[in-house]
C-alpha cells in the first residue's frame, strides 16, 4: 500500500542551562512523531519519558496507525510507568503530546494527541495554531476567566499539570484528527520551548528555516538564549507529499499554502 502521507523531519533537544538531566524524550520517525516530557526525580523522569517512547517505536515502519493502535501504545506506557513507581524509582510520570500519521480511505490524516502540557502546533498559509489543549492548572484557570493568557505566562503555577502518565493520574489523553495538507509543518516541543519563546516568535523561526533540521536547532538555539530554565525538546514533521485521492500522491516544496480545513477533536474513534 503506498503512503497516503509522507514526511521530512527535523528534531533536538537539550537539558537546558539549569538541569543535570534531561527528562525529555522523543521519537522521530514514521509514522510516529512524538515527545514526552518525563517527571519525578532520581531518574524516574527520564525513564518514564524512555518508557513511552519504547512502546510507540514499535511502529515504526508502518505506513499509517489507527486510533487504537495509539491507545494500545498508551495503555502499555501507562503500566511501564506504573511499575517503575512501584518498583522504587519515585513518583514516575510524564507527559506525552505528538502526531502521528493515520490514513482515511487511502488519505493522509494527521491523528493528534495529547496528555499533559506538552504541545502540538501546526504551521500553515503562515498561522500558526496550536492544536493541542494543555493539561494544566493555568489552563483551566484561563477557560474559567480567572487568569488571563499574559497573566498564565508568569503565574507560579504554570508547572502543575493535571492530567500524565504515571504520577497517580488516571487522565484520558486527547486526540484530534484532520486531513494533512501539503506544505503542513508540525510542531510538537515540550514546555521547555514553550515557557522560553512567545508563539509569535515561534511562528517566525518555522517560518524562516525552512530545512526542518534548521528549523528545531533554531529553536532549541533560541529557548536556551532565552533563559533555558528546563530540558528543551522539539520535533519537526513537514508534510511533502499526501494523497489528493486514494492511491494518488501529490508533491511539494512550497510551504506557503491555502488551508480550508480544521482539526477537529475525537473520542469514540477514527471515523
Amino acid at each position: 500500500m503506498r503512503p497516503g502521507l509522507i514526511v521530512s523531519t527535523g528534531s533536538a533537544t537539550h537539558p537546558g542551562h539549569r538541569r543535570a538531566l534531561n527528562e525529555d524524550a522523543f521519537l522521530a520517525s514514521a509514522p510516529v512523531f512524538i515527545v514526552a516530557d518525563g517527571m519525578g526525580g532520581h531518574e524516574a523522569g527520564e525513564r518514564a519519558s524512555a518508557t513511552v517512547i519504547e512502546e510507540f517505536a514499535l511502529y515504526i515502519g508502518r505506513t499509517a496507525l489507527e486510533l487504537d493502535d495509539v491507545r494500545i501504545a498508551l495503555e502499555r506506557a501507562r503500566e511501564g510507568v506504573e511499575h517503575l513507581s512501584t518498583s522504587g524509582n519515585g513518583r514516575a510520570g510524564t507527559t506525552l503530546s505528538g502526531v502521528v500519521v493515520a490514513s482515511v480511505d487511502g488519505m493522509g490524516y494527521w491523528l493528534t494527541m495529547n496528555i499533559g502540557d506538552s504541545r502540538t502546533y501546526r504551521l500553515a498559509d503562515g498561522e500558526l495554531e496550536q492544536i493541542t489543549v494543555d493539561h494544566s492548572v493555568v489552563q483551566e484557570l484561563i477557560e474559567s476567566g480567572e487568569l488571563t493568557v499574559e497573566e498564565a505566562a508568569s503565574d507560579r503555577r504554570r508547572n502543575i499539570i493535571t492530567r500524565a502518565i504515571g504520577a497517580s493520574s488516571t487522565g484520558d489523553a486527547d486526540y484530534w484528527l484532520f486531513p494533512a495538507e501539503l506544505g503542513d509543518r508540525m510542531l510538537v516541543c515540550s514546555d521547555g520551548l514553550t515557557s522560553e519563546i512567545p508563539d509569535a516568535r515561534i511562528r517566525e523561526i518555522l517560518e524562516t528555516e525552512s530545512e526542518p533540521q534548521r528549523a528545531a536547532d533554531a529553536l532549541v538555539a533560541e529557548a536556551l538564549a532565552a533563559g533555558g530554565r528546563d530540558n528543551i525538546t522539539v520535533v519537526i514533521a513537514d508534510a511533502v507529499s499526501v494523497a489528493s485521492r486514494p492511491g494518488t500522491l501529490l508533491a511539494t516544496d512550497d510551504h506557503d499554502i491555502d488551508m480550508n480545513t480544521r482539526p477537529r477533536e475525537v473520542a469514540g474513534g477514527v471515523r
